[in-house]
């Protein structure tokens, strides 16, 4: 299939993805930075995002959202192709939580283009 049909299709769909080549393109032409400058700013700021989360700090990022760690308790399964019950062991999580403006925003976008 031709890649041009297939990204209309993807986009028609509404299954498109923003990759992390994507945000640093359009934010190297929104700061006017190089792609190599935004590229080590992004990287700079996944790992400081997760060397936070790694020392148990909470991020919050004021209209944007916070990430934090979740504990999940001992709980009892099922494997979904034989059917086995199974133990899932306690474990931190790391979580998104979007904030109540950034819903907002997105809601009210996607309203508007339907």
């Amino acid at each position: 299939m031709d890649s041009l049909i297939t990204a209309k299709l993807y986009i028609a769909m509404g299954t498109t993805t923003t990759t992390k080549a994507d945000l640093v393109n359009a934010i190297a032409q929104k700061t006017g930075l190089t792609k190599y400058e935004t590229e080590s700013v992004v990287d700079a700021f996944f790992e400081s995002v997760i060397d936070s989360l790694k020392t148990g700090k909470r991020i919050e990022i004021r209209g944007f959202g916070s990430f934090n760690i979740r504990h999940k308790n001992l709980r009892d399964a099922r494997n979904p192709r034989s059917g086995e019950k199974v133990t899932v062991e306690p474990k931190d999580v790391p979580v998104f939580k979007i904030s109540k403006e950034f819903k907002h925003a997105v809601s009210e976008s996607l309203k508007s283009n339907t």
